[in-house]
C-alpha cells in the first residue's frame, strides 16, 4: 500500500446552500493537508485523512464570509479546521466508490458518504512524481452539525438552507511504497 500526500495546490473543497430558498450560493475552503493510503490495484483497502482551514472560507463577498467565520456557523476562533476520517471504502466499479467516513466540525463528528471517482495515476512532466487526482461528493445536513443559525423568511422558508452540497477535487502525490509482507 503507498501513501500519498494531498497536494493543496491542485486541490479544492466547494460549497454550494440555497440562500432564500431562490438562488445557490457557492464557496470554497482551502484543503491544507491529507494523508491517502492508496493502492489502485486494491482500491478497497484505501483510507483517507483530510484536513480543510475553516477560516480560509471564501464565498466572495467579505461580509458573508466574516459571518461564516463568525460563532454563528464555522466559529473559527475556537474551531480553525474541518477533519475528515474515512472508515470504509465500499467499490461501485473499476474507478467509483463510496467512501464512508467520519466529518467533523465545530467539534461535532458525524459519518458521512463521499460519492469518489478516481480520474487517473500518472507522473508528473516537472519532477516525475506519481500523483493521483480523485473527484468526491456530498450532501450533509448542516444543522447535524450544530450550525443552526438561520432567519424565517416573511414569504415562507428561511435565509439559508439546512442542505450544503459539498464537492472536492483533490491531486495526490506518492510519498512513500510499502511492501507487504
Amino acid at each position: 500500500m503507498a501513501q500519498w500526500k494531498i497536494d493543496p495546490a491542485h486541490s479544492s473543497a466547494e460549497f454550494s446552500a440555497k440562500h432564500m430558498m431562490i438562488t445557490t450560493v457557492r464557496g470554497r475552503i482551502n484543503v491544507v493537508d491529507g494523508v491517502l493510503d492508496f493502492d489502485p490495484a486494491n482500491p478497497a483497502a484505501a483510507s483517507v485523512e483530510a484536513t480543510l482551514d475553516a477560516s480560509s472560507i471564501n464565498s466572495g463577498v467579505g461580509d458573508r464570509d466574516g459571518h461564516l467565520r463568525s460563532a454563528d456557523f464555522l466559529d473559527v476562533e475556537n474551531f480553525p479546521t474541518i477533519q475528515f476520517k474515512s472508515t470504509r471504502v465500499e467499490m461501485k466499479g473499476d474507478s467509483k466508490a463510496s467512501v464512508h467516513g467520519n466529518l467533523t466540525i465545530r467539534d461535532v463528528t458525524k459519518p458521512v458518504v463521499l460519492d469518489v471517482e478516481l480520474l487517473g495515476v500518472g507522473a508528473s512532466p516537472f519532477d516525475q512524481t506519481e500523483r493521483a487526482g480523485f473527484v468526491a461528493s456530498t450532501a450533509i445536513n448542516r444543522e447535524d452539525w450544530n450550525l443552526t443559525w438561520n432567519v424565517a423568511l416573511e414569504a415562507g422558508g428561511v435565509l439559508v438552507s439546512k442542505d450544503v452540497r459539498i464537492s472536492l477535487d483533490l491531486q495526490a502525490i506518492k510519498v512513500t511504497e510499502t511492501v507487504n509482507a
